[in-house]
């Protein structure tokens, strides 16, 4: 006989879950009309969510949804570990990968603030290991030949994505062969090693040219380090996540917490778990741009902070006027993509064609219009690898997080997300 799923739906209605909390929490609405949803239509979501789990497309998620300073919804539904039987928990810990990069960007953003750093300024001015000048690969008919670069990485190039730097993604450009033979992305190398390997491979394009999703944040990573004097993890938990109350985020889960830790389920064909880092682990060096695990309500404290401008509960990391400066559009005018990075995201591709671009550290809509999923010019987003996702939407006082730990549903579950989300607004 199937166990029973567990759907757990709080939109103000609920006096509770019987689990214990652990992180400082936003206030919640007591009926999700007060913050200018529809209850009724809000509900859609989490018959949507627990009809996933049924159907064994996803083993569980946590969404959290809010508006106007408070949380409309809280959706806990399926498996926290599918295989062990273990109920999803509204404080589950999840690998969250690419949304460590809004929270590295804004470490770099606070130490730009204390005139430690400029934007404005080649990486190399920091970072002794990216002083010469790189070298881009020209490929034609499958052969590389390098050539300098036209002028120096900037910082805002790494935080944009425009430096020029790939990844180990799959594919047969030189280039990304030469990431993956690098081993750079070996973590009990060091933080400076990591960096070092790096900046002695060839970009794959001219430093402010193309937008390429890459390992720019892990050298962002290593700036924090350097400037700071402080590791990453350390900088990020005493600057970031300790003053906004975002206990269960950070680059190692303590052991307490293992029974937290959200889990893939098997794949049916072949009886495996997708591959994910075990953040119980501590690393030799941590992923600026994908090591940090979190829970749903640390990320939506994150995202009112955002929605907040730079402030939450009294608490203010940055002023006003850099969060503005991290939610504009910074892909200057005529910057390529690749079409299979264009492939690689969807709808949600930072490009003219979809109505987005990209700021310091996450994607932004600049348009009404172009893009098939709703949003509003202004808002901000970006997703993780393992399923997770978020965005921010200034014009309308709304966040919303989903934790899951779902490879393959990733986009699928951000598409149906968007459109469950905005519809349920009065």
């Amino acid at each position: 006989m199937r166990p029973m799923l567990r759907l757990a739906v709080t939109a103000g209605l609920m006096a509770g879950l019987a689990v214990p909390v652990t992180a400082a929490e936003l206030p919640r609405a007591t009926r999700a009309e007060e913050v200018g949803f529809s209850g009724e239509r809000l509900s859609r979501l989490g018959e949507w969510l627990e009809g996933e789990v049924r159907r064994g497309f996803i083993p569980g998620a946590v969404i959290v949804i809010g508006r106007k300073g408070r949380i409309a919804q809280e959706v806990t539904a399926g498996f926290r570990d599918r295989e062990a039987q273990a109920p999803m928990r509204p404080d589950s810990i999840f690998r969250i990968a690419s949304m460590t990069k809004p929270i590295v960007s804004l470490a770099v953003m606070m130490l730009a603030e204390e005139g430690r750093l400029s934007i404005a300024y080649p990486i190399g001015t920091y970072l002794p290991e990216w002083r010469e000048t790189p070298r881009v690969a020209e490929v034609r008919d499958g052969q590389m030949n390098l050539v300098p670069a036209r002028r120096a990485i900037t910082i805002q190039d790494l935080l944009r994505h425009t430096s020029g730097l790939a990844d180990s993604s799959p594919g047969d450009h030189p280039v990304l062969a030469a990431y993956r033979a690098s081993g750079a992305r070996d973590r009990s190398i060091s933080m400076e090693e990591m960096s070092r390997r790096i900046a002695a491979l060839p970009l794959m394009h001219q430093p402010g040219t193309t937008w390429e999703y890459s390992w720019s944040t892990d050298i962002l990573g290593r700036l924090v380090e350097v400037v700071s004097g402080q590791d990453l993890d350390t900088f990020v938990r005493s600057r970031i996540t300790g003053p906004l109350g975002m206990v269960d985020t950070g680059f190692v889960a303590p052991e307490a917490s293992a029974e937290r830790l959200a889990q893939p389920q098997a794949d049916p064909a072949t009886g495996q778990r997708p591959s994910m880092p075990n953040p119980l682990q501590r690393p030799g060096w941590y992923s600026g741009a994908g090591g940090m695990v979190s829970t749903a309500q640390d990320y939506a404290r994150f995202s009112q902070f955002l929605l907040n401008k730079g402030e939450l509960d009294g608490t203010r990391l940055v002023s006003r006027t850099t969060i503005e400066l991290m939610m504009a559009d910074h892909l200057p005018p005529g910057t390529r993509t690749r079409e299979v990075v264009e492939g690689r995201f969807g709808p949600l591709a930072p490009t003219p064609e979809m109505g987005q671009g990209f700021g310091l550290g996450f994607a932004v809509r600049n348009t009404v219009g172009h893009n098939p999923l709703p949003g509003s010019p202004g808002d901000a987003y970006w997703g993780g690898a393992h399923g997770t996702y978020f965005w921010v939407d200034p014009k309308e006082e709304m966040f919303v997080v989903l934790m899951m730990q779902s490879p393959t549903a990733r986009l699928p579950f951000r598409f149906q997300l968007r459109a469950l989300a905005y519809q349920a607004l009065n």
